[in-house]
């Protein structure tokens, strides 16, 4: 009987860790609002034009299907809006703080801000933005005139 016991707390040991990861692996919910960022050029986003100008930015409950070996959390489609209305979506690529080293060099986004960088020759605007421990990297072109 004392093993019984013993085995149930073991089991209920871990399976509150492994419900604490599944939760945390899950990522900051649909709607939540990664901040307000400004385009300083018109750029691409999911095909459709967008407009150089200030837009909150928040996350969607869309994420592409994960390729193998790569975290289902790894990309994140992203909304911006402005006036509350939705102008424009394209994916963000999430990093964790501990391994953003490892991935973008250069000056990085202090806790809780946000980065826009024109990259490569003017071919990609990259938004940064570094939001609860996660870093949110969008690339996107810069539309034609």
């Amino acid at each position: 009987m004392k093993q019984v016991a013993v085995v149930g707390v073991l089991v209920a040991a871990l399976a509150i860790p492994a419900a604490l990861l599944a939760a945390q692996a899950t990522g900051p919910a649909a709607g939540t609002s990664l901040g307000n960022v400004t385009l300083t050029t018109r750029v691409m986003a999911d095909g459709q034009p967008l407009a150089a100008g200030t837009y909150q930015v928040r996350l969607t409950g869309d994420q592409p299907t994960p390729v193998v070996g790569q975290s289902p959390d790894a990309e994140r489609y992203v909304e911006f809006l402005a006036s509350g209305m939705v102008v424009g979506r394209v994916l963000a690529t999430v990093i964790p703080q501990s391994e953003i080293g490892q991935v973008a060099k250069g000056p990085r986004p202090g806790a809780g801000s946000s980065r826009v960088d024109l990259l490569k020759g003017n071919d990609y605007l990259r938004v940064w933005i570094n939001r609860s421990g996660m870093n949110y990297l969008i690339h996107m072109p810069p539309a034609a005139s």
